[in-house]
């Protein structure tokens, strides 16, 4: 085996380390969230969480990756769960009396100028996500809606989801996140359709194309 061959495989082996400890984290973070109404079926459901995180993650560089690892070890010593705090946020837009008086004056502020990058990431990926489902109508059916604007109290949309996540990120993992869009944006590629080509491949299928096909 070349040299080369050897770092390939210790770098991706790295990797799955890097994915495993995060899902592991972000599971127990997960398991000590209280729901609203209490426990979800989800927090019982660790296979159907494995296989959502692996395909957010797997696209994402190693430096991100171990930012992101840190940003939840340094919240386990801290005594906050990130996990919470995501949904806490997202109730901004899906229940936001509740929001108001019982999460947001425990939640760590975010200045304008942190508001406003995340937004600038937000736009980039909603507007991916709603090129994946026009070009993949059956497999964009099973998402999530698209916009905030398409909130209710029992459906989070992807844009609010996605906006409650980056508001976990310590600043350093937000500033790796958004240089890692920009070169996706710069390179023509799409992070939606990368992300569902693993969840696809995870279910059996050779890629998009044949998911789409397969589905009713």
């Amino acid at each position: 085996m070349s040299a080369t061959t050897s770092e390939g495989a210790t770098g991706a082996q790295e990797r799955q380390r890097l994915i495993a400890t995060i899902i592991d984290l972000e599971w127990g973070q997960f398991q000590r969230t209280t729901n609203q109404g209490g426990r979800a079926a989800c927090q019982g459901n660790r296979p159907m969480f494995e296989q959502m995180r692996f395909s957010q993650f797997t696209p994402w560089p190693s430096e991100l990756l171990a930012s992101y690892r840190a940003d939840l070890e340094d919240a386990n010593r801290e005594g906050r769960n990130l996990v919470t705090e995501k949904y806490a946020r997202m109730m901004e837009s899906t229940d936001p009396e509740t929001y108001a008086h019982e999460l947001a004056p425990y939640l760590p502020e975010l200045s304008d100028a942190r508001t406003a990058q995340q937004e600038r990431i937000i736009a980039q990926q909603v507007a991916w996500a709603r090129a994946f489902m026009q070009r993949w109508p059956k497999l964009g059916a099973a998402m999530r809606v698209l916009t905030t604007a398409q909130d209710t109290p029992e459906q989070t949309s992807f844009e609010t989801y996605l906006r409650g996540e980056l508001g976990t990120y310590s600043i350093r993992t937000l500033a790796l996140y958004g240089g890692f869009v920009d070169a996706l944006a710069s390179a023509g590629r799409n992070l939606t359709e990368e992300t569902v080509g693993v969840t696809v491949r995870l279910a059996g299928f050779d890629g998009l194309e044949k998911a789409e096909r397969a589905q009713a």
